[in-house]
């Protein structure tokens, strides 16, 4: 699913000036596109903005459109930086949360699905086990299992390897690389090397000027990304874009 989002304008009602202002995003379809951007320019209110989950807090005006005219909040899987999992629940019960609000599979074919998802994320041996049994690694990889068992195709990641030590989340990029293979994809990441690593589109949201108006509302500007196909392995090309994201962050930071 291609997205389009133009002429955003979001403000919270605590705040006069806008978060947004005169905002664009495009988003390819069953593409990976990777956001960038200090902490409090607006990422995750983006991400909540385009799954339909801002509060009465904040308000929004512009057009938000899709190739296929869907109402977007419906089409959406969410990951975020925590895995949300129930403590009181299995994990092949948590993998099958979401068909509890929208029951469109019988019992016996959702746990099946479910099952098999498991085998792909490598815990088919631990369906049974509660959360509180699993390393933050392995209820990660419960949560992707979780939000491919949505079967939508847009998912939105906040940070959701941030947590992680540098093998598994490794492991977990690529992982998720291959199973939201033809899915349009936005995430939000503080790490380069990971949006490098992931990204078919990398974005950065900026202030417009942020040396001179710290109050300056958030845009978005598109970087350079290498020519290989991601998962990318680490290479001089990606050390000389992660030098180059970094210098421009930096900026933002002045």
């Amino acid at each position: 699913m291609e997205i389009n989002l133009t002429q955003c304008q979001l403000r919270y009602l605590d705040n006069e000036a806008p978060l947004f202002s005169n905002l664009n995003l495009h988003l390819p379809k069953g593409k990976w596109s990777c956001i960038l951007g200090k902490s409090g320019c607006g990422k995750t209110s983006l991400l909540r903005l385009l799954a339909g989950l801002l509060d009465s807090q904040a308000t929004w005006h512009g057009q938000l459109t899709t190739d296929n005219d869907t109402v977007l909040s419906e089409q959406v899987a969410y990951m975020a930086q925590q895995d949300l999992l129930l403590p009181w629940l299995s994990v092949l019960e948590n993998v099958c949360l979401s068909l509890r609000f929208n029951q469109v599979q019988t019992d016996k074919a959702a746990q099946d699905k479910a099952h098999q998802l498991l085998v792909l994320v490598g815990l088919s041996e631990y369906i049974h086990a509660r959360p509180n049994q699993l390393s933050g690694g392995m209820r990660q990889r419960v949560a992707l299992a979780r939000t491919l068992m949505q079967d939508k195709p847009v998912v939105l990641m906040d940070e959701p390897f941030s947590a992680l030590d540098a093998v598994t989340r490794h492991k977990l990029q690529t992982l998720s690389a291959k199973l939201l293979k033809g899915k349009t994809v936005l995430l939000i990441t503080h790490d380069p090397q990971e949006a490098l690593r992931l990204g078919d589109q990398l974005l950065l949201m900026s202030s417009a000027n942020a040396r001179s108006d710290k109050k300056a509302a958030s845009q978005i500007v598109t970087l350079p990304v290498p020519q290989t196909v991601p998962p990318r392995d680490f290479s001089a090309e990606l050390a000389e874009h992660h030098q180059q994201i970094i210098e421009r962050l930096e900026q933002d930071y002045a």
